[in-house]
């Protein structure tokens, strides 16, 4: 029993640093990490884990994590865990960022819901594009290729090896594919959506007296509700392959190793 106690504080100390990690990712990865899965269920599910990966890893039991040091590798893990949560989160934001230039275009942006499990408002169209990228993403098994890229993290980048700067760099620079994914995706229902409407602007110059400005709103809104149903079709081929870039971006970094 003593010999027990005695090891339990270097157990739970190999436990916290990986726990970090899991926790981290999983509260910047989509879908786990929204307001509708509780912070416990991330708990217990960081902590299952960290315990199960716990005879995989080089466990750093020499630091103390009530020190100087052990604060700062906390932090390191917290870090690293966002950056791969985070990374996963690109491919979302597209096409979350696809569905409110899309329900601006057709005039639906005033059409906003508030989302009880997740606190938040936001409007119709990027809510249906987002139960859609759900479906593809637990499809996928998402959720397991997060846990094993971290898993796989803690053999490129172990715990106490420092921050990969460049690392943060590429996922700061990749933010900008985000925008470029989405306006490329959107250009149908934008085009569309110009051309209905420079339409009905020569028709009221030929015929003033019809009012086709507020007819022109209808008509709007239903061509954009036929270029979103063909856009839809195509909308999961699209997230995969957002997906499989994200996918070589973090890969490409942990073959780098933490300072590659």
């Amino acid at each position: 029993m003593d010999a027990i106690a005695k090891a339990l504080p270097d157990l739970l100390a190999a436990v916290w640093w990986p726990f970090c990690r899991f926790m981290a990712a999983f509260s910047m990865a989509p879908i786990l990490g929204d307001g509708m899965v509780p912070v416990r269920v991330r708990v217990l599910l960081s902590l299952g884990l960290a315990i199960v990966t716990l005879p995989a890893l080089q466990a750093a039991t020499h630091i103390d994590p009530f020190s100087a040091r052990g604060i700062v590798v906390a932090i390191e893990q917290v870090v690293i865990g966002a950056v791969f949560g985070l990374a996963f989160h690109l491919s979302m934001a597209a096409i979350m960022l696809l569905g409110f230039v899309t329900s601006s275009q057709m005039g639906l942006s005033m059409a906003v819901m508030n989302d009880p499990m997740n606190g938040s408002s936001s409007d119709v169209v990027s809510s249906l594009l987002y139960i859609l990228c759900i479906l593809v993403f637990f499809s996928i098994d998402g959720h397991l290729v997060l846990v094993n890229i971290v898993y796989t993290s803690f053999a490129r980048w172990p715990i106490g090896g420092g921050i990969d700067l460049l690392s943060l760099q590429d996922i700061a620079y990749n933010v900008a594919w985000v925008f470029s994914a989405a306006l490329l995706l959107a250009i149908p229902v934008i085009f569309s959506a110009m051309v209905v409407q420079l339409g009905f602007g020569l028709l009221n110059r030929v015929a003033p007296t019809m009012n086709l400005f507020s007819l022109g709103f209808s008509v709007v809104t239903l061509f954009g509700l036929f270029m979103l149903a063909m856009l839809i079709r195509t909308l999961p081929d699209h997230y995969l392959r957002l997906t499989e870039q994200v996918l070589d971006l973090l890969n490409q970094r942990l073959a780098a190793g933490p300072h590659g």
